[in-house]
């Protein structure tokens, strides 16, 4: 079993800025991948980054060179810093960890750019 938490969402004016957090924790010697993705109203779920056990990363188009997906070994987190927010960017953000046999999800943080 793994748990996921996210943190970090909220209301931010176009070209503002925000920091996604999830902090993982249970068996999480198994996960080689982490992820985040994103489910706007009316829209399906969709991947917005994820990063590898050994470090590699990939971006959604959509994002590409505007977000970034890092993580922290020690803090059993991943994060992504989300830059030059665009309205089409707001949704739901789901933390994702893939351990090979099973997916597990986090409770989602709601991100809403608007002026």
């Amino acid at each position: 079993q793994v748990q996921l938490v996210e943190s970090g969402g909220g209301l931010v004016q176009p070209g503002g800025s925000l920091r996604l957090s999830c902090a993982a924790s249970g068996s999480i010697f198994s996960i080689y991948v982490m992820g985040w993705y994103r489910q706007a109203p009316g829209k399906q779920r969709e991947l917005v980054a994820h990063i590898i056990r050994g470090g590699s990363t990939n971006y959604a188009h959509s994002v590409k060179g505007r977000f970034t997906i890092s993580r922290d070994n020690a803090k059993n987190t991943v994060y992504l810093q989300m830059n030059s927010l665009k309205p089409e960017d707001t949704a739901v953000y789901f933390c994702n960890a893939d351990d090979g046999s099973s997916w597990w999800w986090g409770q989602g943080t709601q991100v809403t750019v608007s002026s």
